[in-house]
Formats: structure tokens, C-alpha cells, sequence
């Protein structure tokens, strides 16, 4: 989101930016609360997860170094529409909404980028969702693993990859029914692609899973 912005219009922001830290299972904002803040993650991984009324819970994303949630509280006063908590210890900088607010006031340049970036994100966001109209369970399932790998590779490569989600988060983030899923990453093991066990998904061939996508 701050990709279009020039080093000046950063160090401006940081003026106001404020670092926090969460522990494993900590909640950073509920859903329905009121939004003021946007955060964006320096160390470790949190979750958004939405609620449905009858108890159930659904993970709608996962997020590391580099992500940011809860953007649009930079613009507008809304409630929340996700819960987000840390999944291990989590370390964020927090950009306070009126602050941001301000400062998109007094430099026209800054809003105008802004509204470049996200105007790319929404035309990414519209792709990926043309994408998934058409993919099959395996095809996104194997975009669901890149993308998680690609989180972690940031932080170093290495030959074996530990995805963070479990069985039931990759198919939620897939979209698709967890026996689906499950069925999927059998034949993924059974290739050598991957390994579980005990709660663990390990991706061994990161480049293998492009063999899935179509």
C-alpha cells in the first residue's frame, strides 16, 4: 500500500508510526470493533478470522513480514469486519488512522499516490478472484501453499518449508471443503511434495506445487 510512496513521504509517516508487539494467540482487534488503526508486520505471523453466528470460524487470511491489515482504517471509521490475532510472537508498526488522515490533508501528493496503490490492489484483488472462479480445488489449494511458502522464504530460503496453517486454515483459505483439501495434499505427499504430521505441513519442492496451478 505504501509502495508508490517516495522516501520523504515514509519518513513523514514514521513520525507518527508506533511499534507493538502480541503474543501467540493475542487478539490485536475484534470484529465490529471500531477501526483507527492500521498495522503492518515487521516479525512473526497473525490471522484474520471471521465468525459466523452459529459459533463456526473461518481463517480468511494469513499475514507476515511485510503484510499489513486493517488498512482501511486510514480512510474512514468503520467497524471492523474481521478478527485478527497473533499466531506466534508477532511484532507490527501501528499507523493511527487520524493521523494518516492529517497528513493526506496537508500533501495532495501523498493521497494521490495512495489512491495509485490502492487501485493496483483492487485490480490484483479482482484477478485473483476471476482466477478462483475457474481454478478446481487442487489449483487453488497449490496457490493457497505458494503463497504461504512465499511468506516464509522472505525470511530466509530453506530447503524445507513449515507452513504455519493447519489442514483446515489451507482449505478455508482455498476455499474449498477440508476433506477436498485433505484429499489433495495426500496425492502432494504421496509425491514428495510435501509431509505431515502431527499438526505439521512441510513443503519440501516449493516449485513443484506451479505443476498444480491452472
Amino acid at each position: 500500500m505504501f509502495s508508490t510512496l517516495e522516501r520523504s513521504d515514509l519518513e513523514r509517516i514514521s513520525q507518527f508510526a508506533v511499534p507493538r508487539r502480541f503474543e501467540p494467540g493475542e487478539v490485536v482487534f475484534r470484529e465490529g470493533d471500531s477501526s483507527d488503526t492500521c498495522y503492518v508486520v515487521r516479525e512473526g505471523r497473525a490471522r484474520a478470522v471471521r465468525t459466523h453466528r452459529d459459533g463456526r470460524a473461518i481463517t480468511l487470511a494469513t499475514f507476515g513480514p511485510g503484510d499489513f491489515f486493517g488498512e482501511l482504517a486510514l480512510f474512514e471509521d468503520e467497524l471492523r469486519s474481521a478478527t485478527v490475532e497473533a499466531t506466534e510472537p508477532t511484532t507490527v508498526v501501528a499507523v493511527l488512522g487520524p493521523d494518516m488522515r492529517r497528513l493526506l490533508g496537508e500533501h495532495a501528493q501523498i493521497s494521490a499516490r495512495m489512491v495509485i496503490a490502492l487501485g493496483r490492489r483492487l485490480r490484483e484483488t479482482n484477478e485473483r478472484l476471476s482466477r478462483q472462479s475457474f481454478q478446481t480445488v487442487q489449483s487453488r489449494v497449490a496457490v493457497v501453499l505458494s503463497q504461504l511458502v512465499a511468506q516464509d522464504l522472505e525470511q530466509g530460503k530453506r530447503a524445507d518449508v513449515l507452513v504455519t496453517a493447519t489442514q483446515a486454515e489451507v482449505a478455508q483459505l482455498a476455499g474449498s471443503s477440508r476433506e477436498s483439501a485433505s484429499r489433495f495434499l495426500a496425492v502432494l505427499e504421496r509425491a514428495g511434495v510435501i509431509s505431515q504430521g502431527r499438526g505439521r505441513l512441510v513443503v519440501h519442492d516449493p516449485e513443484a506445487l506451479k505443476q498444480y496451478v491452472f
